[in-house]
């Protein structure tokens, strides 16, 4: 672990790491975002066009 080049491989692990865990963040929160947006437009009365094909089955 003497390697000269040991603190930039820790440290593109770890810059890698954040990134990750910042775009799964943001997956996450927007997922949510947009569940809570279908579910106001649903409680409003709108419907998802897939829901009339599925009804007239």
């Amino acid at each position: 672990m003497n390697d000269p080049h040991t603190g930039f491989i820790v440290a593109s692990y770890a810059l890698t790491t954040l990134v990750v865990g910042g775009l799964v963040l943001r997956a996450v929160f927007d997922h949510r975002a947009l569940r809570r947006a279908i579910a106001q437009l649903e409680a409003r009365g709108v419907r998802r066009r897939s829901a009339r094909r599925e009804e007239a089955r």
